[in-house]
């Protein structure tokens, strides 16, 4: 792959990321921000001590701030992703430009964020210890690193055995391995269970629900956008074909 094909595909990521930006963002405002107001009133009700005046306000936090958050991280998001489509086209199998862009959208969404979001699910404010941010954030990211990691180790393990045991025998001890281990991660890494007693647990779990809906979204979205701009540069006659093959058929009069 020449960089001339990297940079066109570099620019179709961005452009995907921003598209399933858009649409994690609405999932965001209608999913998640609700929840995170009802914390907020939980933390307020129960706040001992109050500040200052906030300097800046809640809506434009949920509008503005938000919006541009989500928007600025799903290009940032597409950009990498891209770079990762690059390297993983080829490797990790016979598929087309759309089904490549479609399994790494997948891959991606489970060692990047639901691995780690099971070990250390999302919290909504007064959720969480101050004392123990630091170290929940740093076990967090190591939790992300050690799955991406596995994730690209089982793919290396699977296509090694392949000509021993088999596609369908391969994936499976490849896959074998990836829980194993990621198991092993899950008991011997620390824990953290401080939500205040008297915390909605409907509320806590919709909040870690709407949370891992808005990275779905965000996932999905960007394997199928990114897997039709893909196949356009990489395999123009497949994309003609589908757009011919998608057109509804003339009823004759």
């Amino acid at each position: 792959m020449n960089s001339a094909t990297v940079r066109n595909l570099l620019v179709r990521g961005m452009l995907a990321g921003l598209a399933a930006g858009l649409v994690a963002l609405f999932v965001a405002y209608f999913l998640g921000e609700p929840r995170v107001d009802e914390a907020i009133a939980f933390e307020e009700a129960h706040a001992h001590e109050h500040g200052g005046e906030e300097l800046v306000s809640r809506t434009l936090q949920s509008t503005a701030g938000l919006s541009t958050g989500v928007l600025v991280y799903g290009v940032a998001f597409g950009g990498i992703a891209a770079l990762a489509y690059c390297f993983a086209l080829g490797r990790i199998g016979r598929f087309g430009p759309r089904a490549s862009a479609l399994l790494l959208a997948g891959a991606g969404l489970v060692s990047v964020y639901v691995v780690p979001f099971l070990k250390y699910p999302a919290n909504p404010p007064a959720v969480g210890d101050p004392d123990t941010l630091n170290q929940r954030t740093t076990l967090y990211f190591l939790m992300v690193v050690l799955s991406v990691l596995l994730a690209v180790g089982a793919v290396v393990l699977g296509r090694r055995l392949a000509p021993r045991l088999g596609n369908w025998n391969a994936t499976l001890a490849a896959g074998g391995f990836f829980v194993l281990v990621v198991g092993l991660a899950y008991a011997f890494l620390p824990s953290f269970n401080e939500a205040p007693a008297d915390f909605p647990a409907t509320l806590l779990w919709q909040y870690r629900l709407a949370a891992l809906a808005v990275q779905a979204a965000l996932w999905t979205a960007f394997g199928l956008v990114f897997g039709v701009l893909a196949e356009r540069l990489l395999a123009p006659e497949a994309a003609r074909k589908s757009a011919v093959t998608a057109q509804p058929t003339p009823v004759p009069h």
